[in-house]
């Protein structure tokens, strides 16, 4: 499989970045261009953020949908299967995706 690294990895305009939510209609005043800048995020948001957008699979679908990242987006669907919570969910979040930006920086 190949993958479109300087794709995934470039700052995407801000009408197609990921806005961070607690709850429908309550943003956060955090949003991410990048994968780079998303996994920056995941440790300032507020964890009920997180809890919201993973279980509603919004970073899934914006990792796949505009960053182009089936691989990621599906580490991401398996974080939902197993119920995180909490500080573990944000441990756990910012461990896959950490991961994930590394190797892709590495295929540079």
């Amino acid at each position: 499989m190949s993958v479109d690294v300087s794709k995934i990895l470039r700052t995407v305009p801000r009408e197609k970045a990921f806005y961070f939510f607690t709850s429908i209609g309550n943003y956060t005043g955090i949003s991410a261009s990048s994968l780079k800048e998303f996994v920056e995020k995941i440790n300032e948001v507020n964890v009920k953020s997180l809890e919201f957008h993973l279980y509603r699979g919004d970073f899934e679908k914006w990792i796949d949908e505009v960053l182009q990242d089936k691989e990621l987006a599906e580490g991401i669907r398996r974080l939902q299967k197993v119920n995180l919570a909490g500080e573990v969910l944000r441990n756990q979040l910012h461990a896959t995706v950490s991961r994930h930006l590394k190797w892709l920086t590495s295929q540079i």
